[in-house]
């Protein structure tokens, strides 16, 4: 065993803070009687690195036992640090690449169509891929209201006819004095809807049992007055009177706001504006804009909407004439199509239009009512003239449903004038939307277009 002498002269670890003297040179105090010789008591500065040591010595004995719990813990943690890293970055937004737009049939129809060629009364155009398309146009059709409209020179004008039962589209063009660029997407575009609103806000009170087509509706005001203050009704009496058929066909304003309001209620009227594709994308496959019907923040506002005075209500050439070949079609919506077939370079029929409901859009007795009332715009109403000669007699030999409407804009600025229809009334063989944007010198209506295309429809 060794000695304090052979203890007190081995190598001390560096910062324990103990004395590194010689025991030959220290100076012996008072007080070093009562220590043993081989052990000094630190003094002054190494006096407090020692109790820095100890201090330090207690922390560590003090830390061990949680050191070691943290440890037996890690896989746990880390596992949940991972976890809670994960759901953050899910929850953040990430940026994801655009999606590219569909390039399905109907895309590339309407890419082609202006390199088609006229075989007999047919379309055809040829892919780079050497496949053929053979579209549902019907030439003749296409090629009448195309030089009417070019005939007559018309600022902004666009067609669109629609086969009811299938969807098949009949005639697609728009010609523009003003702006030729405008024409290659005019269909697709949109614009104020007018008073072909008032096929919804019938459709909305029909649906929901408030009216039926001999429905009387009280309102005071002009006939064609634009300001809902003027159109409720005086209790003391002396109102003006008219049934919903009439007032579809003479597009009465004061009366439909009022069904609006009065009789179909907000709720059923925002339920159809969806029903009818708004503020949705309904026709997938095509360039068609989804159409736009913001939800009326007041009475005002819902009498503005169902007379078809709000301008901020906008739908494509293309949505309308959908609707109205729904309509046609006791209610029930089909897509729209451009192509009948598609026959690849070894003459190998690739494609064939199958017809496909979107959804329906009212029930059949709704459908039969809207058609009676729309029936009314062409025998009595504001389509009367375009359809009848000068004594009277029908231009047609088919009786048509119509509804015109009519409405100033700015994109682009002018005067919007839409005529819709279909025919014949019993068994509906073709749909169809015609708007004309005329500016300060008007060259023709939008019913105007209609009559030409319904005369060369049915003149076959």
């Amino acid at each position: 065993m060794q000695d304090l002498k052979h203890l007190s002269s081995k190598k001390r670890l560096f910062g324990f803070g103990f004395s590194r003297t010689s025991s030959s040179n220290r100076r012996l105090t008072a007080s070093d009687d009562t220590v043993p010789r081989g052990f000094r008591i630190p003094t002054g500065k190494r006096r407090e690195q020692l109790k820095h040591l100890l201090l330090f010595l207690a922390v560590v004995l003090g830390l061990t036992p949680v050191c070691v719990l943290v440890f037996q813990k890690a896989p746990h943690a880390a596992r949940g640090v991972e976890t809670w890293l994960k759901s953050r970055l899910a929850s953040s937004p990430q940026k994801v690449e655009a999606a590219k737009p569909p390039t399905g049939s109907f895309e590339t129809a309407c890419l082609l169509f202006d390199s088609a060629t006229a075989t007999g009364d047919r379309l055809t155009a040829l892919t780079t891929g050497g496949e053929t398309i053979q579209y549902s146009i019907q030439g003749d059709l296409q090629r009448r209201v195309h030089e009417f409209m070019a005939r007559y020179q018309v600022p902004y004008g666009v067609f669109v006819a629609i086969e009811p039962s299938t969807g098949r589209i009949l005639a697609m063009t728009a010609y523009s004095s003003a702006d030729a660029p405008w024409a290659r997407s005019a269909c697709f575009d949109l614009y104020p809807m007018a008073s072909l609103f008032k096929i919804i806000t019938a459709s909305a009170a029909l649906e929901t049992k408030r009216i039926t087509p001999e429905t009387v509706v009280e309102f005071r005001g002009r006939s064609y007055s634009e300001n809902p203050r003027y159109w409720d009704i005086n209790p003391r009496g002396g109102n003006n009177r008219m049934d919903v058929t009439h007032a579809m066909g003479k597009s009465i304003n004061p009366v439909y706001g009022r069904v609006a309001s009065d009789l179909a209620g907000k709720t059923s009227l925002m339920e159809l504006v969806h029903r009818f594709g708004f503020n949705q994308t309904l026709l997938t496959g095509t360039p068609a804009k989804a159409s736009r019907a913001g939800e009326p923040r007041d009475d005002h506002g819902l009498k503005l909407m169902g007379a078809g005075l709000d301008h901020e209500v906008k739908i494509s050439p293309l949505h309308a004439a959908v609707i109205m070949a729904a309509i046609a079609n006791n209610g029930l919506m089909m897509s729209p199509s451009l192509t009948d077939r598609v026959v690849d370079d070894r003459g190998t029929v690739k494609e064939t239009h199958t017809p496909r409901e979107l959804r329906r859009l009212v029930s059949p007795e709704t459908a039969v009512s809207l058609t009676r009332m729309l029936s009314s715009t062409v025998t009595s109403g504001t389509s009367r003239r375009a359809f009848h000669d000068q004594r009277g007699r029908p231009r047609l030999g088919v009786n048509v449903a119509a509804k015109t409407g009519s409405i100033d804009g700015s994109d682009p600025k002018g005067h919007y004038s839409w005529f819709a229809a279909f025919a014949p009334i019993q068994e509906p063989r073709i749909a169809l939307v015609a708007l004309v944007i005329n500016e300060d010198r008007w060259r023709i209506k939008a019913t105007q277009v209609g009559e030409q295309a319904l005369e060369e429809f049915f003149r076959r």
